[in-house]
């Protein structure tokens, strides 16, 4: 590990990887607490996969219109908010067509921004970093950008905390008691698809989602109160994204994919232990 911590004081891609890994944890054991308590993981994931169109979109009309602040992130979250609404919308509208309707939201999110990325003119965009993701190309604006996110979604979730834990738990109940389980219903659906172009940055698109849903389901084995699950689920986020680097630096193996096999082991772990104890 001696090459690690050096690289991390020398190197400064390697520290601004293990900051943003750390500051986003917070963030993702939050948020993919409320998503595995939910049971909305499915919907996370199409948010996930519809923010390359946004990222596509934003390389596209950055490059054709000469527009320095539309940056894949600011497409991304546009993406994210916007497939948030919608699928939130058709799930209260449509709920026997829900699956489909989310799947063809999904397809055409990858489908339109593989086509954005095709015709942009200019250099050609790496596509593999955004559908698998690489922590190591982390800057000081990401950190910036993950931190200032980061504290949008927390202060949220600090604002309305009770009203989400009451739509999770019993939707029903909630809506007698007076609160509109809907619009917070699609509150919980904007948050989540803020933090899933966090995780963009950190694992792609295709491993994301074990990022926002992993750490939860893990802590969500020892523990039974959501405030517990959230605590161990940050925990256990910092563990992964602090150990993945830390280990793959020093294997020399892609980052984001060893951070979700070693999430995956623990968890497949915390089931063999809790089925022990029964």
């Amino acid at each position: 590990m001696t090459d690690f911590f050096d690289a991390v004081q020398s190197v400064p891609l390697i520290r601004y990887s293990l900051i943003a890994g750390i500051v986003s944890s917070f963030t993702f054991g939050v948020v993919g607490s409320f998503v595995v308590t939910r049971r909305i993981g499915y919907i996370a994931a199409a948010i996930a996969h519809s923010i390359l169109g946004g990222i596509g979109a934003a390389i596209f009309f950055s490059r054709i219109w000469g527009l320095p602040w539309l940056t894949p992130m600011v497409g991304a979250i546009f993406a994210a908010l916007i497939s948030a609404l919608v699928i939130g919308w058709v799930s209260m509208r449509f709920r026997e067509r829900e699956d489909t309707i989310i799947g063809a939201i999904w397809a055409f999110g990858m489908a339109s921004g593989l086509l954005f990325m095709h015709y942009a003119p200019g250099q050609k965009v790496n596509l593999e970093s955004y559908i698998f993701g690489n922590i190591l190309l982390t800057s000081r604006g990401d950190v910036i950008a993950t931190m200032v996110l980061g504290v949008v979604i927390l202060s949220i979730v600090a604002l309305f905390y009770q009203k989400l834990v009451a739509v999770c738990f019993d939707e029903e109940f909630a809506s007698l008691r007076g609160v509109s389980s809907q619009l917070y219903f699609l509150l919980l659906l904007v948050i989540t698809g803020i933090a899933m172009v966090l995780l963009v940055r950190l694992a792609g698109i295709i491993l994301s989602m074990a990022l926002i849903v992993l750490p939860a389901a893990t802590a969500s084995r020892f523990a039974t109160r959501l405030s517990g699950i959230m605590l161990i689920a940050v925990l256990l986020s910092i563990f992964y994204n602090t150990a993945g680097l830390a280990l793959s630096f020093e294997m020399n193996m892609p980052t984001g994919p060893f951070i979700v096999v070693l999430a995956s082991v623990i968890y497949g772990c915390s089931l063999f232990f809790r089925g022990r104890r029964k």
